[in-house]
């Protein structure tokens, strides 16, 4: 039970985190930087707008790939493991979901132009990097103490 609740409250943390941030961006806030723009921009594709193409019908396939990656964690005992770095990546994708449901595209802020142009990113897609990166090393580092 203590691993669902790490998992449950982190996701509901992220997500309302999330949409926190994105709702001062929609409000009205920027600030421009030399390296670092916050400014509101709308992606109706997924990451550097691939996929947009798809218009609507992509908060669908968004949606089941969600429902899969929970079903996954939950029937095949991963988030007994992985409970953290699975409530940052379900709690990010779910406040980017949200953004399709609810305005059509997803809220992105951040452009990063230091040197070279990034793709414009949020808080969200900061977590669910995060939580692969944290599961990956988790399963690294637990393999090698297995060899050991």
């Amino acid at each position: 039970m203590r691993i669902f609740a790490v998992f449950l409250f982190s996701a509901i943390g992220i997500f309302i985190i999330d949409q926190s941030i994105k709702t001062l961006f929609l409000e009205g806030y920027y600030r421009q930087g030399s390296c670092i723009d916050l400014v509101l921009h709308m992606n109706k594709g997924v990451a550097f707008s691939l996929f947009a193409f798809l218009g609507d019908a992509l908060k669908w396939v968004q949606l089941i790939l969600i429902g899969g990656v929970l079903y996954y964690l939950l029937h095949g005992g991963y988030l007994r493991r992985y409970a953290l770095p699975s409530g940052l990546l379900i709690g990010g994708a779910m406040g980017n979901l949200y953004d399709r449901f609810v305005h059509g595209a997803v809220v992105d802020y951040v452009a990063w132009h230091c040197g070279f142009d990034f793709a414009v990113f949020n808080f969200a897609d900061v977590s669910i990097d995060a939580g692969i990166v944290l599961m990956l090393a988790m399963a690294y580092f637990s393999s090698k103490s297995a060899e050991r």
